[in-house]
């Protein structure tokens, strides 16, 4: 990361203290921060902690949808994705139907009072929801549906302005535009639908959630609808990227925030879809390993760390909400949904909320430059830095070499912090003329280095 955007952002930035810091999260809208680098709920930074509870409208009942929720909000969960219309036949769990026809301008709007069907089933779901402090990020209609030819431009405004004037008045509403698709693909139908949504419902934030290896901001970056910039680095490993833009960045989600980062006009940015917890690697054959929680924390924090404005975290099994003994699971899945609620992955994302809300994320910054070694693939380092604090994220466990002379700090504190437990522990008092005169400083994190070891080394300056 650039020097300049390093320091620039820390002329205004405050002290940076170690004080429990936590952000009540409530459902006033979204808005995005004075500098634009992260959102806001009620005038108050928010740290976006999502989970893809894609097809929750469809699956779940009333019963179980409070369940799903209760569940995320214990985790610390602030935000569910949740498709709208999976399909244009798409049915909720007592089999009403959404649409007349498979027409997204034509939505069944019950005529009968207290009749419930889809869309009133919705906004069961979007008051429960706002009702537990969660808001729910709405996918209108998935990509592929699009990419078909089943919703024409004009089709897509009238289900647009549908959606917007009847959520409009809603708290919890954030809406994404897209749904696993490439942005120069339907670019008319896309662009119709944010213009649309931004119009009737000039209060909500819009996104486009991408194809996989890819990011918003590729297209639509500087359309006036879109408030933030999301991407999804997507399933597959290093050597499983075939096509040009996977082996640009291949597992290196960093890579798609530092992009984001510097681009103009500047625009939150964060990793929407990663790999999955249980998702088989490379999504499609079952027989590859499983993406496991050390990966997934891997994603959280390489993101976060170098300026993600939060980070939204995916279950296979959870998110198609699957069931046992019935229709076979999508992409291998075999447990059922209520148990992999409870996959040690998910129980692990609070901390990282906890963490970011402890050391005021919103006052934090990627500083690269500070690293000696910033490392390949697994081994690469991120470090976030304040005006009185430094956070370095290694996925191995290896050892960091810092150059803290450019910090003006002279003694300085550290411990390390645990992902997998969000305990701290160990450190000790450092000072500069007998620790980093040389310019480098080095730490050696607990335990053997490894994948899966991972640690945040804490440095809190200080004076004696």
């Amino acid at each position: 990361m650039k020097k300049l955007i390093c320091f620039s952002i820390f002329i205004t930035a405050v002290f940076c203290g170690c004080l429990n810091h936590q952000s009540t999260v409530n459902t006033s809208n979204l808005e995005i921060s004075a500098n634009h680098r992260y959102l806001t709920s009620g005038g108050k930074p928010f740290f976006w902690l999502g989970d893809t509870g894609w097809l929750l409208l469809s699956k779940l009942n009333n019963e179980e949808t409070e369940q799903y929720l209760d569940n995320r909000k214990v985790k610390g969960f602030n935000v569910i994705q949740v498709m709208l219309l999976h399909s244009l036949s798409a049915v909720n769990r007592n089999g009403d139907s959404a649409l007349i026809n498979r027409n997204v301008a034509t939505p069944i709007i019950s005529s009968v009072k207290n009749k419930s069907g889809y869309w009133e089933h919705l906004d069961f779901v979007v008051d429960l929801a706002a009702k537990k402090g969660i808001y729910l990020a709405l996918v209108p209609i998935w990509g592929s549906n699009v990419k078909a030819g089943l919703v024409t431009s004009k089709q897509a405004e009238i289900y647009a302005e549908f959606l917007a004037k009847r959520y409009k008045e809603k708290p919890n509403i954030i809406w994404l535009n897209g749904g696993d698709v490439r942005g120069d693909d339907s670019t008319l139908v896309w662009q119709t639908i944010g213009k649309t949504l931004k119009k009737f419902d000039p209060n909500h934030l819009v996104s486009f959630h991408p194809f996989g290896r890819t990011q918003s901001s590729s297209w639509f970056h500087t359309s006036s609808w879109l408030g933030f910039n999301m991407f999804q680095s997507g399933h597959r490993r290093y050597d499983q990227d075939t096509a040009r833009n996977e082996t640009r960045f291949g597992e290196d989600n960093w890579r798609y925030v530092q992009s984001d980062y510097d681009k103009r006009p500047v625009k939150p940015t964060f990793d929407g879809e990663p790999s999955y917890e249980g998702m088989p690697q490379g999504l499609h054959d079952s027989l590859q390993p499983r993406w496991s929680a050390s990966d997934i924390r891997r994603y959280a924090y390489w993101s976060t760390f170098s300026g993600g404005c939060g980070f939204t975290y995916g279950n296979n099994s959870v998110m198609q909400f699957y069931r046992p003994g019935g229709k076979s699971g999508s992409y291998g899945a075999r447990e059922s949904w209520i148990q992999a609620m409870d996959n040690p992955g998910a129980g692990q994302m609070i901390h990282l909320k906890n963490l970011m809300q402890k050391y005021h994320f919103e006052e934090l910054a990627p500083c690269q430059e500070l690293i000696k070694n910033q490392g390949e693939r697994y081994n690469h380092l991120v470090v976030l830095r304040g005006k009185k604090c430094l956070l370095v994220y290694t996925y191995t466990g290896r050892k960091i070499d810092l150059n803290l002379n450019q910090t003006g700090a002279s003694n300085l504190k550290f411990s390390w912090f645990s992902p997998q437990t969000g305990k701290t522990t160990g450190g000790g008092i450092y000072r500069k003329n007998n620790l980093y005169s040389d310019e480098t400083a080095e730490f050696n994190p607990p335990g053997k280095e490894e994948s899966g070891n991972d640690q945040v080394l804490i440095l809190e300056f200080t004076e004696f």
